[in-house]
C-alpha cells in the first residue's frame, strides 16, 4: 500500500510530466501578472503614446492669467482661490454664503466663492480684488472707496467693492434705495452703509 501511495503521488500525465498543484498554479498566474505589469510600467514609449492627464484638472483664467489646477472635488472656489492660488484678497467669512465677504465676479457675473465648488468652473474666468486695478491705477470704485472713507475695519471691503462692481455693471444703481437692494447680500459688520452707496454712486458717475 505504501508503495501504491508513493506511486500516486508521483503520477504522470500523458505529456510525461507532474501535474501542477493548486499552489504552483497560483504562484505562475501571480508571477505572470507581476512580469506584465513591470513591462508595462517600463515602456515610456507606450506611456507617451497614451498620456494620462490628472483627474479633477480644471483650467481658470484668474485676473488674465490662466491657471491649471487639480482641486480636491470637495474643495470650494473660496478655498482654491486662497490656498491654492495665494489670492487673500478674496475674504472667508462666515463660509456659508450669507456675509458677502468672498464675492468675486465669475464670467462677469458675481458670485459668493464659498457656494461653489471649484470643479465646476473649468474654462471659467474669473476677477478678483487683486484683479481691478490697472497697474497703479485703482479701479474707480476701489478710488472712491477712500474718498468716501466707505470702510473702517476693512474685512468686509474686498468683497464690498466686487458686489459694487458687478451692481454696476448690472445696471442697479439708479438710486440710493437700489443700490441697497442690490447689495443687500454683503453685510458690513461696522456699519459704513452709507459711506459704501455713496462709493458706489461716485463710481457710477466716473463709469
Amino acid at each position: 500500500m505504501v508503495e501504491n501511495a508513493a506511486e500516486a503521488e508521483t503520477d504522470i500525465d500523458s505529456a510525461g510530466s507532474p501535474p501542477l498543484t493548486r499552489r504552483q498554479f497560483v504562484e505562475a498566474v501571480g508571477a505572470v501578472t507581476a512580469a506584465a505589469a513591470l513591462t508595462a510600467v517600463g515602456d515610456p514609449a507606450g506611456a507617451a503614446e497614451h498620456p494620462v492627464e490628472a483627474p479633477g484638472a480644471v483650467a481658470l483664467t484668474v485676473n488674465g492669467t490662466r491657471h491649471t489646477v487639480a482641486p480636491d472635488s470637495r474643495t470650494s472656489l473660496l478655498d482654491l482661490l486662497r490656498e491654492d492660488l495665494q489670492l487673500t484678497g478674496t475674504r472667508k467669512g462666515c463660509d456659508q454664503g450669507a456675509c458677502g465677504a468672498c464675492t468675486v465676479l465669475l464670467d462677469g457675473r458675481r458670485i459668493n466663492a464659498c457656494l461653489t465648488l471649484a470643479v465646476m468652473h473649468d474654462g471659467a474666468e474669473l476677477t478678483t480684488i487683486e484683479g481691478l486695478a490697472d497697474g497703479a491705477a485703482l479701479h474707480p470704485l476701489q478710488q472712491a472707496f477712500i474718498d468716501t472713507d466707505a470702510f473702517q475695519c476693512g474685512y468686509c471691503t474686498s468683497g464690498q467693492i466686487m458686489s459694487g462692481v458687478g451692481c454696476i455693471r448690472e445696471g442697479h444703481t439708479g438710486s440710493a434705495d437700489e443700490i441697497r437692494e442690490w447689495m443687500s447680500g454683503n453685510i458690513c459688520r461696522c456699519g459704513a452703509y452709507p459711506n459704501i452707496v455713496a462709493a458706489v454712486q461716485q463710481a457710477t458717475r466716473e463709469a
